[in-house]
């Protein structure tokens, strides 16, 4: 048997305890990093994954008219399938919130030809089966029920789409007692906002037209779009949609923008999670380092006498890195498999409501080499810092600190300058300590929870401050659509003008334009008959003559334009070019999001339209005023103002979607912070209990000397403190500056309008939080230090 085995079988006897806690380390690490990785990896592809198995719409065509002929478009030599969904609404009955009826199917090609999806239980409904319904993956946690469950549908009347009524609010049609025979997930058919939805068979909308689209049929039907070619057929397709309607502008969504910005997200999720797992290698560098290397300088120290009898310094050093070895094979092999146990709660955040397998996951490309890299880095570590305990010259003066010159140069007391040296010089021997991981251990935990607070304050900032997605109108009145507006607007927006709570009104008429090739445009053309709500600009200005127009921060960049440039938008009226003079946010609508789209003036919009999809009014409210209130107030001059009291609806602007992604990301950095706030306790809180034990000897000649048992306690709070010191000196304009970084790339990408977080109460309690923790931590090595034994030390030394 070789001198490494018999070695490492002492090993085992006398230190088994220590080379266990060791692996179980090694194993939390492993474990924690391998976890974080594979989630990245996982969560990063998951939309894409989606995307491969589920046959997915290129584009959604949304001519909004009653009775558009579809067949026409499914004659279309561009086209694959097309699956059509009624604009219209109905109601699930549940006393559970959250819980919404998706747009009926107009036809059976649904689920099977178009957005093919996947089935988490069941099958898919029967398309002829008025009681069959399928639902999103959200359902069943919201609910409680799933495949099999009865769930009662209540359709609007005809009468109800008829009158202009909202049928979302209240549907009083007919009810369907259908069950649940399906959960599914598809592009499509998810929702990544949170809520869930229900989704009937195509014989619901077949039996019950009517009820749907009003009687003569006002409603209408659009339909997703698979296309030969893709993506790549889009220009051809709406060239050929054009020739096919007779109408020019018909609004068509882009999957592949969706598609681009859920990956953006999720880019970002993944980033953060990979983050984490720098952040848990860092901990692994500082906790397990030590570890190993103070087991291999132990074993070097024991292997003196086989030194002396000629073992060669190549031997030693493979000698002391045997027992690590084994300590992290069997730390490599438990982190793995709690990394593969943790796969069933990945992937987080957005990146679950796509995940199109979600459960347990095994992913070898990260767990295998993951595992074996930990096994190579904690052997090479103990192969290493043996060789370098070989190497050491014993008689080399440890270097001095800076700090602690100066300290003694200033004739501070003993206890506070012998502090300092035990804070900021390792020492050499037996006696060193490990003084840099606790310093960037210090600076690290500091700056990353003021970094994520600073992050967060972004995010809550946005969450209550609406015009950072350029949302600074209160209400959101709906006047009319194709072309017909209610009877009583004028009188309407008069009588809103003349309330007491209304600051400003902004009346918009929105038409759709095209840019290019592929790309549709919403744009809208604002006239304020008072005080014009105030537009949130990113750069340059408002538009204020017929050839002028701000664009939408997204629809910028799809166009690469920017204030000062040209685009050539194609209307009803023909082609007109139109000059940025500002880039920013618009209203939301259906048809487009508030950073997608264009603003123009009224008499710009009529150059290019002689109609529009939708009329409206953005009205915005005193400050102090109850929205509430006032919106209960102006539906009340609604309902005077129009014979019959309907025809307008007045209601609270929706919440942007981006602001929920937003805010499913914000625990990941808070989740960062707190790791790095515990690697610095356990990098301080290492350093102080390492200095009791290795420099025992310099304390006890000071006690012996006549120093105090308070000044000895005084040693460990000076130690403690410099350290924290030292971590707010560089962490906190780091943690500021980083968190400021991080949320700026946030802002820009999602888009929001930047405004400089700041996270005042951290940033005030950062300091006297961490000098709090570091003299916590040097409590009880404080108290050995009063418990020290002068005599008992100097005689075994």
């Amino acid at each position: 048997m070789t001198l490494q085995w018999v070695w490492l079988r002492l090993e085992l006897r006398r230190r088994w305890r220590s080379l266990a806690v060791l692996a179980l380390l090694i194993a939390f690490v492993t474990g924690t990093v391998l976890a974080a990785v594979a989630g990245a990896r996982r969560g990063a592809s998951s939309y894409d994954r989606l995307l491969a198995g589920t046959l997915p719409a290129d584009v959604v065509v949304l001519p909004n008219q009653p009775d558009f002929d579809w067949d026409r478009i499914r004659a279309l030599p561009e086209v694959a399938a097309v699956s059509t969904f009624v604009v219209a609404s109905f109601g699930v009955v549940t006393d559970k919130q959250n819980i919404f009826g998706n747009f009926p199917p107009g036809d059976d090609d649904v689920l099977r030809t178009v957005e093919r999806p996947v089935l988490l239980a069941g099958r898919v409904f029967d398309p002829a089966r008025l009681d069959e319904v399928v639902v999103s993956s959200e359902y069943p946690a919201l609910t409680g029920q799933s495949v099999g469950d009865r769930v009662t549908l209540q359709l609007p009347t005809a009468e109800q789409i008829a009158s202009g009524v909202n049928p979302m609010a209240q549907p009083i049609g007919p009810k369907i007692e259908a069950r649940i025979v399906g959960v599914v997930r598809s592009p499509w058919f998810t929702n990544p906002l949170g809520g869930a939805f229900v989704v009937p068979s195509p014989a619901v909308f077949t039996k019950y037209q009517e009820n749907f689209l009003g009687k003569p049929h006002i409603g209408y039907v659009n339909a997703l779009v698979r296309l030969n070619g893709s993506a790549h057929a889009i220009p051809a397709f709406k060239a050929s949609l054009a020739r096919a309607t007779g109408i020019p502008n018909i609004d068509v969504w882009r999957r592949s923008d969706e598609t681009d910005h859920f990956n953006q997200v999720l880019g970002f999720e993944a980033a953060a999670l990979l983050a984490f797992a720098l952040a848990a290698l860092a901990a692994a560098t500082v906790l397990v380092g030590q570890s190993v290397a103070r087991y291999a300088t132990a074993t070097v120290a024991e292997l003196g006498p086989l030194r002396s009898l000629g073992l060669s310094r190549r031997r030693a050093a493979a000698i002391a890195a045997v027992a690590p070895m084994l300590a992290a094979t069997a730390g490599s092999v438990v982190g793995v498999a709690c990394a593969a146990v943790a796969s069933a709660w990945m992937p987080i955040g957005s990146a679950a409501n796509f995940e199109p397998a979600p459960g347990f996951d095994l992913d070898p490309l990260i767990l295998l080499p993951g595992g074996l890299a930990a096994i190579v880095l904690v052997t090479a570590a103990a192969a290493a810092t043996a060789w370098l305990a070989l190497h050491r010259d014993p008689r080399l003066a440890p270097s001095r600190s800076m700090v602690a010159v100066a300290a003694a140069r200033l004739g501070l007391p003993v206890p506070i300058l012998v502090g300092t040296r035990f804070a900021l010089e390792r020492g050499r021997g037996a006696t060193a300590v490990p003084v840099r991981p606790a310093l960037l251990g210090a600076i690290t935990g500091v700056l990353g929870v003021l970094a994520a607070f600073t992050f967060s304050s972004g995010v809550a900032d946005a969450a209550v401050n609406p015009a950072r997605y350029g949302q600074t109108y209160q209400a959101f009145a709906y006047l009319g659509m194709n072309s017909q507006s209610s009877s009583g607007t004028g009188k309407v927006l008069s009588d809103a003008i003349a309330d007491p709570d209304v600051a400003a009104l902004t009346e918009a008429k929105i038409g759709v334009a095209q840019a290019g090739e592929d790309i549709s445009v919403t744009m809208y053309g604002y006239r304020s008959p008072a005080t014009p709500i105030t537009q949130v600009i990113v750069d340059g200005r408002a538009p204020r003559t017929p050839d002028e127009t701000l664009l939408g921060v997204t629809t910028a960049r799809r166009l690469d334009a920017h204030v000062g440039s040209t685009v050539d938008l194609n209307g009803p009226l023909g082609r007109q070019r139109y000059r940025v003079t500002g880039v920013g946010f618009v209203p939301s609508g259906s048809h487009n999001d508030y950073d997608d789209g264009g603003v123009v003036t009224h008499d710009g919009y009529e150059r290019l339209f002689d109609s529009y999809k939708y009329h409206i009014a953005l009205i915005a409210f005193r400050p102090g005023a109850d929205p509430d209130a006032a919106i209960q107030r102006l539906t009340a001059y609604a309902a005077a103002a129009i014979p019959g009291g309907a025809g307008i609806l007045i209601e609270p602007p929706e919440v942007p979607t981006k602001l929920v992604e937003i805010q499913n990301v914000q625990p990941l950095p808070m989740v960062l912070g707190g790791f790095l706030a515990l690697l610095a306790v356990a990098a301080v809180g290492h350093a102080l209990a390492t200095a009791v034990r290795r420099r025992k000897h310099e304390v006890a000649v000071l006690r012996a000397l006549g120093m105090t048992r308070p000044q000895a306690r005084l040693i460990v709070i000076a130690q403690a403190t410099l350290l924290a010191l030292v971590g707010l000196l560089f962490g906190v304009p780091l943690g500021f500056a980083l968190g400021r970084v991080l949320w700026r790339v946030v802002a820009d990408s999602t888009p929001l309008f930047y405004s400089p977080p700041l996270a005042l109460l951290a940033l005030l309690l950062v300091g006297p939080a961490a000098l709090l923790v570091a003299n916590l931590l040097a409590t009880w090595p404080g108290h050995l230090y009063t418990r020290l034994r002068p005599a008992h030390v100097l005689r075994a030394e």
